[in-house]
């Protein structure tokens, strides 16, 4: 999930999320942006975070962006912080079972109807 820091003004994080989206794109892959965003922007209320969803892997997505972390990267997801956000970047996975009922066991990187 997206974790602003606690002056970073709505309009600013989605100013972010357009401008990592517009970098996944220019270099060829899908970005679409996930979760709360998408309800919040529905209801007309201001994003409080942005996740981003991608058919960049992992290691794609550290190679346009040098600075992200690599916190979840086993499970697809790399952290990036940008202009004060810090921002959920995830591949588009299909989760292979979940014995501890919370983490999977294993993915697998897929594109965004598998994954939806």
């Amino acid at each position: 999930m997206t974790k602003p820091m606690p002056n970073v003004q709505p309009a600013a994080i989605e100013t972010g999320a357009r401008e990592i989206s517009a970098r996944l794109s220019a270099a060829g892959y899908r970005a679409l942006w996930a979760g709360g965003c998408v309800r919040d922007r529905l209801l007309g209320r201001p994003a409080k975070d942005v996740d981003i969803a991608t058919n960049a892997t992992p290691d794609q997505v550290l190679a346009l962006f040098p600075r992200a972390l690599t916190v979840g990267k086993a499970f697809g997801v790399v952290c990036l912080p940008w202009r004060g956000v810090n921002y959920e970047i995830a591949t588009f996975r299909r989760d292979r079972g979940y014995r501890d009922g919370r983490r999977p066991d294993a993915v697998e990187f897929t594109d965004e109807r598998e994954d939806a």
